[in-house]
């Protein structure tokens, strides 16, 4: 018999004081936690996109299942990301990617993040979840002169590689755009993707799965897994789910002790945002950002914002190491000087809401779905590397058809299925990341 205890812990027990927080529609549904010893055939460990897609999936193809969640739903970085469903979830160059797993496994790979993106929409539309859809695509933007070259190279590969058309923006055409900023000199458009309100949609995917079936725990924290010979054994506090398979999808908040398969082999790293009040369209205008389309620029450490639907602007960026307190009140300000130094006409607007909260990395810079255990009973869909809004989606439901039995490996992408690689010596994973974010900040000055 193998046991795993968890440690518990209180940070679940209170919402995140973000500005999705505050102006998300109410969940309406009942998440009691879990109070009694059940049994399930799948139990879902984390309730945000990925095991909320998985539970819908499972549902709707009349599997008895389970979800425990330690918060409320959508408690993690599901329900307080910058609500961008775009194509993403890699930290690999398209010359990488292709030379590790070939074209053939990298263009699978890109037309399941083409699809992820779509698969949002239609469920927005086939569940009528009010997620404040908006903008049509994203941008790219150059934070310094020499990587305008660098647009133009990916450009060329996105067409001849991918099939992909872009449109090139050069510094007079951002202005053009309502895409102004002095540390911007070029911008790359694509097509895909739009700007959502992350809360909502999962409230909204909570809706549906329950509806479909699914039996939704919150405030249930994992504190010990047993596996005997009759399957998982799941104890909360009080109560024990028993299920023949477990899908784990608690990305950037797996604590390791969830499952030996996942020691050593996750990195959480911070992402911070910051909200402002309503911008006037005046207020806009003498900026030059008027365009809903999702941004980020071209940093290793990047920068990431918005205009909101209701005037509003977002505003988040990657780097601090310190999740303390301490660290949280700290890294504020660095954010907001950001902010003001890309847009200065908005230097004395008000910043409403500020938070924090993690991403999760993998050794290989790919996400994973598949299998952790030789009995292949154990999933996971996991690492999107800050960007799994529409890739969390997808790989939810793609882990659920693999739990289910209705797909097989052989059918996803090989670049998500190769690996869940484990760190070089994993406890100096911090040390990693700092020295990473050194080298990053180094670069991306230049």
């Amino acid at each position: 018999m193998a046991s795993t205890t968890l440690p518990e812990t209180e940070m679940f027990s209170r919402p995140v004081d973000s500005y999705w927080e505050a102006s998300a529609d109410p969940l309406e549904l009942a998440t009691p936690p879990l109070a009694t010893s059940e049994r399930c055939e799948v139990a879902i460990i984390g309730g945000g996109v990925t095991g909320l897609s998985a539970a819908l999936e499972l549902a709707e193809r009349g599997l008895d299942v389970r979800l425990l969640e330690a918060g409320h739903i959508g408690w993690g970085a599901s329900g307080r990301n910058g609500g961008f469903a775009c194509i993403g979830s890699h930290k690999l160059s398209h010359d990488t990617m292709i030379r590790r797993y070939g074209l053939e496994a990298t263009l699978a790979y890109h037309r399941a993040m083409r699809d992820s993106v779509a698969l949002v929409a239609d469920t927005l539309a086939r569940f009528g979840i009010d997620a404040w859809a908006s903008g049509a695509g994203e941008v790219t933007l150059a934070h310094h002169p020499g990587r305008v070259a660098e647009l133009r190279a990916e450009q060329e590969t996105l067409r001849t590689t991918f099939g992909e058309e872009t449109e090139f923006l050069p510094k007079e055409a951002l202005t053009q755009n309502g895409l102004d900023g002095p540390g911007f000199f070029a911008g790359l458009k694509a097509q895909n993707g739009f700007g959502l309100h992350p809360l909502n949609y999962v409230r909204g995917l909570a809706r549906a799965a329950a509806a479909a079936g699914a039996k939704l725990h919150a405030h249930s924290a994992l504190l010990r897994w047993e596996e005997t010979a009759d399957g998982h054994h799941l104890h909360t506090r009080g109560s024990t789910l028993t299920a023949r398979h477990v899908i784990i999808a608690t990305n950037g908040y797996t604590p390791e002790q969830v499952s030996v398969r996942h020691a050593g082999r996750l990195l959480p790293a911070l992402s911070s945002i910051i909200v402002t009040r309503p911008l006037s369209p005046a207020e806009q205008a003498a900026q030059g950002w008027t365009s809903p389309l999702m941004a980020f620029d071209t940093r290793n450490l990047l920068h990431y914002f918005r205009l909101l639907p209701n005037g509003r602007f977002l505003f988040g960026g990657r780097g601090g190491t310190d999740a303390s307190a301490t660290g949280d009140a700290a890294y504020r300000p660095i954010l907001t000087d950001a902010f003001h130094t890309l847009f200065p006409a908005w230097r004395d607007v008000e910043v409403t809401h500020y938070w924090r909260g993690n991403v999760c990395l993998a050794r290989d810079r790919v996400p994973y779905v598949g299998a952790l255990d030789e009995k292949v009973s154990v999933w996971t869909a996991i690492a999107y590397h800050g960007n799994g809004v529409a890739m969390g989606s997808w790989c939810g439901r793609a882990v659920a058809r693999l739990a289910a039995g209705h797909t097989d490996r052989a059918h996803l992408p090989p670049v998500l299925t190769r690996r869940l690689a484990r760190f070089p010596l994993p406890v100096f994973r911090p040390l990693y990341l700092k020295g990473a974010y050194l080298w990053y900040g180094w670069q991306d000055g230049r």
